[in-house]
């Protein structure tokens, strides 16, 4: 799935986030909206992980979706 889907359905999407991502809060996940760029910020944040980490996993699981 791209990430112009993902931002479209992310409400429907938001639980699957939340299981690849547990330690990541609701409202977090809501900050996120679907937004590419704003969730491997948060990735960094919360895991404490680099850009380029941060990036692969976003876009691993994109795919994965």
């Amino acid at each position: 799935m791209n990430w112009d889907q993902i931002e479209g359905r992310w409400t429907e999407i938001k639980g699957k986030a939340k299981a690849s991502w547990g330690e990541m809060t609701d409202d977090e996940l809501d900050q996120v909206a679907g937004k590419r760029d704003q969730l491997i910020g948060k990735l960094q944040a919360k895991y404490g992980i680099t850009k380029e980490e941060a990036e692969k996993r976003a876009d691993d699981w994109a795919r994965s979706i």
